[in-house]
């Protein structure tokens, strides 16, 4: 028995999130006295799938073939269903992002396999075996009983935390068995952002909605991302008014982020924009309305214009950094 985790990483490099997965399936793998495996789809040298290792994968199980460079849920799902029965994974890991939400479905689905998803904490009992999780957008929670013998589990962002654990893996490639008529996707062309933040990747992020009042105002939001070295964001109702570009767009219907600290000036706090940016770590909220829902799920709240505190968190930071 095995608990197996999927880590993506990017260019070569793992990130955080999929370190904050391996300590995760680690905990697991210590609960239920088995073992971890880390499986990685892609190039990555020996150096950084080593790093894995340091948080708790006891096996790193490598694959890399051409066909697979690029995500393709069925060809992926394949593998790490090959992977998890050679293994003998009861329990598989996934981090609940767009990548995890396309794959745990299909492997629920494949390996006859309960599913518990947008999980935040390891079990809170293994007989039976129950989760802990969010429901009605983060209003509520709930305790989910998985009944089959293997178990599916994405783990929000931000919501465990990063445990070092130094173990000498072992480290084996493994060639699926991956046919053609799998593999539906195909990459044309491939565009990157060099010089800006990627929301989904940023641990800093500063966002604005209507109560920055028009488009031309966002240079104060501009200012303070700048200082802080944070990604820009906006509320539905910005992107819909065309203030800026709807990449821009977090909440339940834009991107969900996981950033450390999300500051919001001027957005009311919809429940569809919080369902999108409550697995941050700290929000801090900037509205001049004391009464704004936002400040239910804000760490920290200044009732104020907008306008007037951007400036002058700017200069407060500024003045810290000096």
């Amino acid at each position: 028995m095995a608990v197996l985790v999927f880590t993506e990483h990017w260019d070569g490099q793992f990130k955080k999130s999929s370190f904050e997965l391996v300590s995760y399936a680690n905990k697991l793998a210590e609960m239920t006295n088995t073992h971890t495996v880390a499986l990685s789809i892609g190039e990555v040298d020996e150096d950084n799938l080593r790093q894995l290792a340091d948080y708790g994968a006891d096996k790193i199980v490598s694959v890399h073939q051409e066909s697979l460079k690029y995500l393709d849920n069925q060809a992926y799902t394949s593998v790490i269903q090959q992977v998890a029965d050679q293994e003998s994974a009861d329990i598989l890991v996934l981090a609940h992002n767009n990548t995890g939400k396309a794959l745990a479905p299909r492997l629920s689905v494949r390996m006859k396999a309960a599913m518990g998803s947008e999980v935040k904490a390891v079990p809170s009992s293994l007989e039976p075996f129950t989760i802990n999780k969010k429901v009605f957008s983060g209003k509520a929670y709930a305790n989910v009983v998985l009944k089959t013998d293997k178990k599916i589990l994405t783990l929000a962002q931000n919501s465990y935390g990063m445990y070092e654990n130094t173990q000498e893996p072992v480290i084996e490639n493994f060639d699926p068995q991956v046919g053609d008529d799998q593999i539906k996707t195909q990459v044309v062309d491939v565009e990157k952002y060099r010089d800006k933040l990627l929301l989904t990747d940023a641990e800093l992020v500063v966002s604005g909605g209507r109560g920055m009042k028009s488009s031309e105002n966002w240079d104060k939001l501009e200012e303070l991302a700048d200082e802080l070295g944070a990604a820009l964001a906006c509320s539905r109702p910005v992107s819909d008014e065309g203030w800026r570009p709807h990449e821009e767009h977090t909440g339940q219907t834009g991107k969900i982020i996981a950033p450390d600290l999300y500051i919001a000036a001027g957005i009311s706090g919809a429940i569809q924009h919080v369902a999108g940016v409550s697995a941050a770590k700290y929000i801090v909220a900037v509205n001049n309305d004391p009464d704004a829902p936002i400040f239910e799920v804000a760490d920290y709240g200044v009732v104020g214009d907008a306008l007037k505190v951007l400036p002058e968190l700017t200069k407060a930071f500024r003045q810290a950094r000096s």
